[in-house]
This record gives C-alpha cells, structure tokens and sequence, in this order.
C-alpha cells in the first residue's frame, strides 16, 4: 500500500476527522491571510 491508500482508508475509518483537517486547512489560511495584511499594514499616517 501506498501513503496515499493508507490516508485513504484511514479516513474512510474515521469520518469525522475529514471535517476536523477541514477546518484546520481553513484556520490556517485565515491565518496566513491575516498575517499578511498585519506585515504590510506598519505605515502609520499619510
């Protein structure tokens, strides 16, 4: 077997965890959008 058909099945064993890496994958590109507009907002004033 592969890693991939390793992930395959276990996921098809553990359905809820499809939803948890979901909302993992969402959080961390929030995050990342989030950093990035903080690193290029620094310039205060006109």
């Amino acid at each position: 077997m592969s890693a991939k058909d390793d992930m395959k099945d276990y996921l098809a064993q553990h359905p809820r965890m499809i939803g948890g890496l979901f909302a993992m994958v969402l959080l961390v590109s929030q995050a990342g959008s989030a950093a990035a507009v903080m690193g290029s907002a620094t310039q205060v004033g006109p």
